[in-house]
């Protein structure tokens, strides 16, 4: 029946750490606060994204069409409020400068898509009109803006 005693160290039972075999301590990369910091970032971007889009209050007509397909670039949004004003995403612009300041923005883009958001008040006379003026700015894919409608429940 073997018991054994075993012998301490002098230097009190601390451990000595090890050393790679050319001297040099071994360095280990801590990613901990990198993560951490990547985490923040992520819910901060997912709360403020949704706050990024264009607005101005609009009662858009509603209809059962599907939603567009969505671009590279940032949507170039034109809105014609209740009260008339006509609006270059949070920019007001004037009926008689809308085509030229159109034609300057068609210049800088790759893409002629351009979004309409048309209050419903409007007279549909209004609406013609601008869609004829963003035409003549330079886009010829425009898309109008509404809300998707909720099922009759007498059908």
């Amino acid at each position: 029946m073997g018991a054994g005693v075993m012998k301490s160290d002098a230097g009190g039972g601390r451990r000595r750490r090890r050393r790679s075999s050319r001297g040099q301590p071994i360095a280990e990369i801590n990613i901990t606060p990198f993560v951490d910091v990547m985490l923040v970032l992520l819910i901060i971007f997912m709360v403020a994204a949704p706050l990024m889009t264009v607005g101005i209050p609009v009662e858009l007509p509603e209809t059962s069409a599907n939603a567009l397909p969505s671009d590279d670039e940032e949507p170039l949004t034109v809105t014609i409020t209740a009260d008339g004003r006509t609006l270059i995403q949070t920019t007001e612009t004037s009926r008689d400068e809308l085509v030229v300041k159109l034609s300057a923005i068609a210049a800088e883009r790759t893409s002629d898509r351009i979004f309409l958001r048309a209050d419903g008040a409007n007279p549909w006379n209004t609406v013609a009109e601008i869609m004829g003026d963003l035409n003549a700015g330079g886009f010829s894919n425009i898309g109008l803006v509404t809300d998707i409608a909720q099922p009759d429940a007498s059908e």
